[in-house]
C-alpha cells in the first residue's frame, strides 16, 4: 500500500501531471486571484512545453549520465555482476505472460555481454510490488532462455532501488561477495551506486542505455514524446537523489 501511495504521489508531481495540475490550479484561481491564476496557468503550460522539448530535456538528462562506460580492466577485481530490474512487460501475448520490459532488456543484454567477457556470476534483482511475476524471475528467464546465460542469484522481493541494494547485499555476503559490477541505465547509475555503497558493497559502475549521446536536431526544439519521457526521467532521478540524501 505504501509503495502504491508513493508511486501515486510521484506521478502527480512529475510531468506531465505536475505541470498540468499547476495549470489547473491557476484556472481555478482566476476569479478570486486573477494575477496569480494567470501566472500559474501559463506557468504550468510553459513548463509542460519545456519538459517535452528534447533541446531542454536532453541536457537535463545529460547531467545524470556523467558516469563513463566501463573499462573492462576495471572489472578484474569484481566478484559478481548485479543487474537492476527496469520494469515488467505485463501479460505479453507473444511470450505467454509477464516478461522483461524494454529497459530491463537493455540491462540484461549488457549484463550477458559482461558475463561472457569476464566469466563473473550474475545476480538479478527486482520484485513485483504491483503484482505479477517478479522482475528478478523474468530477468533470469530471459537471460537463460534468450541469451543462454546462467543466473546464480535471484532477488525477487524488492520494491525500489534501496531494496535492490539491501536485499542483494544480503545474498551476496552469504556467498562471500563484496565487490560487484553494477548494471543499470546511465541516468540511474549514480543513485543506484550510492544505494549499493550504503549496503556496504564495493561498486564498479557498468552503465548502459545512454540516452544523450547523439547530437541535437532541428526537431529537438519542438515538443515530442521522447522529450517528455526524458524530462520525466530527469525530474524523477533528481527527486530520488534528494530523498536519498535526506535519508543519510
Amino acid at each position: 500500500m505504501m509503495f502504491l501511495l508513493k508511486k501515486l504521489l510521484t506521478a502527480l508531481v512529475l510531468p506531465p501531471a505536475g505541470p498540468l495540475l499547476l495549470a489547473l490550479l491557476g484556472l481555478l484561481l482566476l476569479r478570486r486571484r486573477p494575477r496569480l491564476g494567470k501566472t500559474l496557468a501559463w506557468g504550468g503550460l510553459i513548463l509542460l512545453w519545456l519538459l517535452a522539448t528534447p533541446a531542454v530535456t536532453k541536457p537535463m538528462l545529460a547531467t545524470l549520465e556523467d558516469v563513463p562506460p566501463l573499462d573492462l580492466a576495471q572489472a578484474k577485481d569484481a566478484q559478481a555482476i548485479v543487474v537492476l530490474g527496469g520494469g515488467s512487460y505485463w501479460a505479453a501475448p507473444e511470450y505467454g505472460g509477464d516478461t522483461v520490459s524494454r529497459w530491463s532488456l537493455e540491462r540484461i543484454r549488457y549484463a550477458a555481454r559482461l558475463h561472457r567477457d569476464t566469466g563473473l556470476p550474475l545476480l538479478v534483482t527486482g520484485g513485483a510490488p504491483l503484482g505479477g511475476v517478479p522482475e528478478g524471475r523474468s530477468m533470469r528467464d530471459a537471460l537463460e532462455r534468450d541469451f543462454g546465460v546462467k543466473v546464480r542469484w535471484v532477488e525477487d522481493r524488492s520494491a525500489d532501488t534501496r531494496d535492490n541494494a539491501r536485499m542483494s547485499a544480503a545474498l551476496l555476503k552469504e556467498a562471500g561477495v563484496g565487490r560487484v559490477l553494477l548494471v543499470t541505465h546511465a541516468w540511474h547509475m549514480k543513485r543506484a551506486r550510492a544505494a549499493f555503497a550504503s549496503a556496504n558493497l564495493q561498486v564498479i559502475a557498468a552503465p548502459t542505455g545512454y540516452e544523450t549521446t547523439g547530437p541535437l536536431t532541428p526537431l529537438d526544439f519542438l515538443p515530442r514524446p521522447g522529450g517528455l519521457w526524458a524530462g520525466h526521467v530527469a525530474v524523477h532521478e533528481w527527486l530520488g537523489r534528494l530523498v536519498q540524501s535526506l535519508r543519510r
